[in-house]
């Protein structure tokens, strides 16, 4: 297998939201016609499909291999794309990975078995499982946040030895400075990709371009190119700057977790809507934004000049 190459994926990455219709099936169409809208518009340099945004852990195993399906047929010569295979069991994670394969896909993510909340011996055989089950790379994904477990370095340092595991996802926000022990702990060649909106700077501060792949990023699907500008400037030298378009944009990443929103792809969905782009609905038990909540977005899109 070949060395990965994280400029094939860019420095934004949109964990891409999964369209549901009122009567909560997936709408296909409307995915399909928001990939190419975020391609149009330039909002990232890859897509992710049926990640923690894309309300993976809500779907049938069947429903995510036809998202990956359409989605490669519909936008997989325009843009490079990467496939969110985690789930609960190791079983179920291995065979979306070889769907996945099998469609064309040359990079799978797959986050820590959730519910389950297994140790760092089981972790570590859970993904070398995986990585030995393809012929593809792997991005590894921590988010304890929502896994209920963390996968720590010396795990990540482990695993970085199994040649197609090639970087981790890491949510960053909770424990900021694990990035650097991630980086730490592996090879220079093993990518660290942000997880978090709000760590986009202190991510590359930590790692500088050579190790951090970028941001994996939600918000990207308004401001993507707020973010890249944000990105470029950083890396340009530019630090005071920088900063101030990361403190411009951190009232509206902030605003999506208001009512102790876990999650934000609803309120996400709210803002694209606003925004022109109908992204659909939140499959329960996640609910749209209430109309207090939906005002307050609006609010805070209308002091950025978005709307």
């Amino acid at each position: 297998m070949s060395k990965f190459d994280k400029n094939v994926y860019g420095k934004i990455l949109i964990p891409m939201v999964t369209p549901f219709a009122e009567d909560q099936s997936v709408d296909y169409a409307k995915a399909t016609a928001l990939g190419n809208w975020l391609v149009d518009q330039r909002k990232c340099d890859a897509l992710i499909l049926s990640g923690t945004t894309g309300e993976f852990h809500t779907q049938t195993f069947d429903e995510r291999v036809k998202l990956f399906e359409v989605m490669m047929e519909a936008v997989g010569k325009r843009i490079p794309l990467m496939a969110g295979v985690g789930a609960a069991s190791t079983i179920e994670t291995i065979a979306l990975a070889k769907k996945a394969e099998a469609l064309g896909y040359k990079l799978v993510m797959a986050v820590a078995p959730y519910y389950a909340k297994p140790n760092q011996s089981e972790l570590y055989d859970h993904f070398a499982a995986v990585a030995g089950a393809i012929g593809i790379d792997l991005l590894l994904y921590n988010i304890p946040i929502f896994t209920g477990v963390n996968v720590d370095p010396a795990t990540v340092s482990r695993l970085a030895k199994i040649p197609n595991i090639v970087g981790i996802k890491e949510e960053a926000e909770l424990n900021p400075k694990q990035i650097t022990a991630f980086l730490n702990a592996t090879p220079e060649d093993f990518i660290i990709y942000n997880g978090d909106d709000t760590m986009i700077l202190e991510a590359f501060a930590q790692g500088g371009e050579a190790r951090i792949g970028g941001v994996i990023s939600g918000a990207s699907h308004v401001i993507g190119d707020r973010i890249r500008k944000m990105i470029d400037t950083f890396l340009a030298g530019d630090i005071d700057a920088a900063a101030k378009m990361q403190r411009a944009i951190y009232p509206l990443l902030k605003i999506m977790g208001q009512n102790n929103r876990t999650n934000p792809v609803a309120l996400w969905k709210d803002a694209m809507r606003i925004y022109g782009v109908d992204a659909g609905i939140p499959r329960l038990p996640l609910s749209r934004g209430n109309q207090e909540e939906v005002a307050n977005v609006r609010k805070v899109m209308q002091s950025l000049g978005l709307i």
